[in-house]
């Protein structure tokens, strides 16, 4: 992921190649052993993620990977802004961080669980059928995009649509938003279903979860070209830990092996788009997972 999208809060999108050791003691243990507890860092405030109610897909995996470590999860809510690896991850409040890019540099990172995509999002009802950054209709719809600060151009889709002269029916929509309110990313996807833009493109696990609990029908389709110059759009999402901490790594790799389908079987519950899954590097397979939405 560029270093943009790095600081930009999409903690929650990555990927991991297997690395068994021999001789390793494995990650499941004994029942009747001790508990030992794993210190998960999370946003508290940040579906479909995670929420201190511990309602998103990211809880459930930690539940997961827990129950695979006969552990018991104790959680430190810190909100996933600038600053979250430096005042959690590395200031040891916690050991595990989910939803990272496979290649972040501040932590220890695991095989991908997931790989998703940045997506448009637009009603059905619009007659739309945009699917590539060069359609030229994107010149002449109002378009919503996610940002990072002020300068509307510091994530892929907002560098892609700068390079190709698309700013004045530009619209940002701050990945912070107003935390006081639930879920602040959410409001892009409010804003393409209440009509104040007729697109979207949007973090593909936020707009599949968030579109399939709208009223109105959306459809959910991953960006094309899938990378943009030297800026890509797929992303691998893994897990991270402290750098050194290969043991805790090597056991999370296992259990994401291990327990492939039902980390997938979590991921489509929250309607999370995936492209290319792989959950290890012995286990691939390919196509996207797509979301074209209503709430029955």
């Amino acid at each position: 992921m560029s270093s943009h999208c790095r600081r930009s809060g999409f903690f929650s999108m990555l990927a991991l190649l297997a690395a068994f050791w021999p001789g390793m003691a494995s990650a499941v243990v004994d029942d009747h052993s001790p508990k030992r507890t794993l210190r998960i860092c999370s946003d508290p405030n940040n579906l479909p993620f995670s929420n201190q109610r511990q309602e998103g897909f990211e809880n459930k995996i930690g539940d997961l990977i827990a129950h695979e470590l006969n552990a018991e999860v104790e959680y430190t809510w810190w909100a996933q802004r600038r600053g979250f690896i430096r005042n959690t991850l590395k200031s040891h409040r916690c050991d595990l961080v989910l939803g990272v890019p496979s290649n972040f540099g501040p932590a220890l990172t695991t095989t991908p669980y997931y790989r998703s995509s940045y997506v448009f999002v637009y009603r059905l009802d619009s007659g739309l059928n945009i699917r590539s950054f060069n359609d030229p209709t994107l010149h002449d719809v109002r378009i919503g995009v996610q940002i990072v600060g002020d300068d509307f151009a510091n994530t892929p889709p907002a560098h892609a649509l700068t390079s190709r002269k698309i700013i004045d029916n530009v619209v940002g929509y701050t990945v912070y938003g107003d935390y006081s309110k639930e879920n602040p990313p959410a409001r892009i996807i409010d804003a393409v279903v209440a009509g104040d833009i007729d697109i979207a493109v949007v973090w593909g696990p936020l707009a599949g979860y968030f579109a399939k609990n709208q009223a109105v029908p959306l459809a959910v389709v991953p960006v094309s070209p899938p990378a943009d110059r030297s800026l890509p759009f797929v992303f691998d999402i893994a897990m991270g830990v402290r750098h050194g901490d290969k043991r805790l790594r090597t056991e999370l790799e296992r259990i994401i092996e291990r327990r492939s389908k039902e980390i997938e079987a979590i991921l489509d519950e929250y309607g999370v788009p995936r492209i290319g899954t792989r959950l290890s590097s012995r286990n691939g397979r390919s196509g996207w997972k797509s979301v074209i939405s209503s709430r029955h």
